[in-house]
């Protein structure tokens, strides 16, 4: 039996990378560079889309997004706001997004008119991490409210990212979380993850983000 299952597991997951393998290519015919955005709730990955779409914009470039969450359009609502194109993929029971889904979220999209995609996941640290949706790296945001023991409870989120974000440095003190503690952790976890500090209430460290996102 359980031999059966762990079949059924991994051809999941090779269904999964190669649609994920497809939607990459669709991406690249189109002159689209996309990212995935991770992180729990509430850490800021929606934020970090508002901060980033203006900086873009400064710079020419056009975004666009695709807003992942379990239920609601929350997230997608903010995202419009920015006036973005922009499509919201509800998971219905599943705690992550994937390569299918995503593929449907595409062809939703006005891909000529967009440089630069995010893919916001839903707001999970442990299920989104097996799930490639054919995108070029792989941004995970954390916060400091979550607690410096965040990045030692998800080892696999961040060995699967080469971008990490910390942010709401700015509440560190008050709950008496050790920025440094994190560093730390994900260093060790992913010695060649490039980490960020970041306050996007006052949309400070962002534009330092961008560039390594672009790099």
């Amino acid at each position: 039996m359980h031999h059966i299952d762990v079949l059924i597991e991994k051809d999941v997951y090779a269904a999964n990378d190669n649609l994920a393998a497809a939607n990459a290519a669709h991406l690249k015919e189109h002159g689209v560079r996309a990212f995935d955005l991770l992180g729990a709730i509430g850490s800021g990955k929606t934020s970090l889309i508002e901060r980033m779409v203006p900086l873009l914009a400064e710079r020419g470039l056009a975004a666009g997004a695709v807003a992942g969450d379990v239920y609601g359009d929350d997230d997608f609502k903010r995202i419009v706001g920015l006036g973005i194109p922009a499509v919201n993929a509800n998971t219905g029971t599943e705690c992550h997004l994937d390569a299918h889904l995503v593929e449907h979220a595409i062809d939703h999209l006005p891909l000529d008119d967009i440089d630069l995609l995010f893919i916001e996941n839903v707001g999970n640290m442990v299920c989104p991490t097996d799930f490639a949706l054919g995108a070029e790296k792989r941004v995970v945001v954390v916060s400091s409210t979550e607690g410096d023991d965040v990045v030692n409870k998800h080892p696999m989120m961040f060995r699967g990212c080469s971008i990490g974000v910390i942010n709401k440095v700015d509440l560190a003190p008050l709950v008496g979380c050790n920025i440094e503690r994190m560093e730390a952790d994900m260093r060790r976890y992913n010695p060649e993850m490039k980490i960020f500090r970041t306050n996007m209430k006052a949309g400070e460290g962002v534009s330092a983000v961008l560039d390594a996102i672009l790099e």
